[in-house]
């Protein structure tokens, strides 16, 4: 029988202040160096061109599926394969991590 998924619960960013995207692509960036460390480097610029896309600064909200997608268009199409992968993998990091739960209202969990 498997193990159920434990979810670590981290406390994202500034207590009573709006969730910013640099917040939690900070925190992404520490765990997928200790995972893959030579994808730091690429995922920091993409991460920079979206929260440049989105708007600086950027609320962690502004990151939406179809926002996402948009940026995928927006890139040079050498860049859309390394950008979907950090789009995946970001997107999970969120969602395990609890930030778009604790930046949502109660009852929209991602």
């Amino acid at each position: 029988m498997s193990q159920p998924k434990v979810v670590a619960v981290k406390a994202p960013g500034p207590v009573g202040r709006t969730l910013l995207l640099e917040h939690a692509a900070a925190d992404f960036l520490v765990e997928i160096t200790r995972e893959k460390p030579w994808r730091r480097a690429r995922y920091e610029d993409l991460l920079d061109t979206l929260e440049t896309y989105l708007g600086r600064p950027a609320p962690l909200l502004a990151y939406t599926r179809a926002t996402g997608e948009a940026w995928l268009r927006a890139l040079h199409e050498s860049e859309r394969e390394d950008a979907r992968d950090l789009l995946t993998e970001f997107r999970a990091y969120l969602r395990d991590w609890g930030w778009l739960d604790l930046a949502r209202p109660v009852n929209q969990l991602d």
